[in-house]
């Protein structure tokens, strides 16, 4: 039993975790919010190469998770170990393409003002800038967290497996 919840069920749970605080985040946004930001992505090229890298991201990142939580005999499974580090610097750049998405927001705010024109108008222009900023946070921070769950989630199942820092766990 102690076996399986480490080497099966704990992983499992680790890996779960941020696709649960993913939904979490989008359910804490209020009601109106996710129904207005879902309803202008549909036509912004931007937030769909921001959602789109992101969730590419954030799917091998999962899977290289499960990887680095499978224990190999001395040790856990240290390959993907790079490759996750990488994956979670590559997070590092999705909040500067949500800049630069708000940048060409507000630049085509501008570029199509001339005269006077009513405030819900601007709004609506300036909306592609909001968006880009939110697609761009929202996958940074899902992106961080394998590889922060993998940090802690090998201290913990070591620790459940009895902390023996010779490298054999004991089931």
């Amino acid at each position: 039993m102690r076996r399986t919840l480490i080497q099966r069920v704990l992983p499992t749970f680790f890996c779960l975790v941020p696709l649960l605080a993913a939904m979490l985040v989008a359910a804490a946004l209020p009601a109106r919010a996710q129904h207005y930001y879902l309803e202008q992505i549909r036509t912004s090229t931007m937030d769909w190469l921001i959602l789109s890298l992101g969730g590419a991201l954030f799917t091998a990142q999962i899977a290289l998770a499960w990887r680095a939580f499978q224990w190999r005999g001395t040790g856990f499974d240290e390959r993907t170990d790079r490759w996750l580090s990488n994956l979670a610097q590559a997070a590092e750049w999705f909040p500067l393409l949500g800049l630069l998405g708000t940048v060409a927001g507000i630049l085509q705010t501008f570029s199509a003002i001339s005269g006077p024109v009513p405030p819900e108008r601007i709004i609506q222009l300036y909306t592609p800038a909001i968006t880009a900023t939110g697609s761009g946070l929202f996958m940074a921070l899902i992106n961080i967290l394998p590889t922060w769950l993998v940090l802690i989630g090998r201290d913990l199942l070591l620790a459940l497996g009895g902390g023996d820092t010779s490298g054999e766990m004991s089931p």
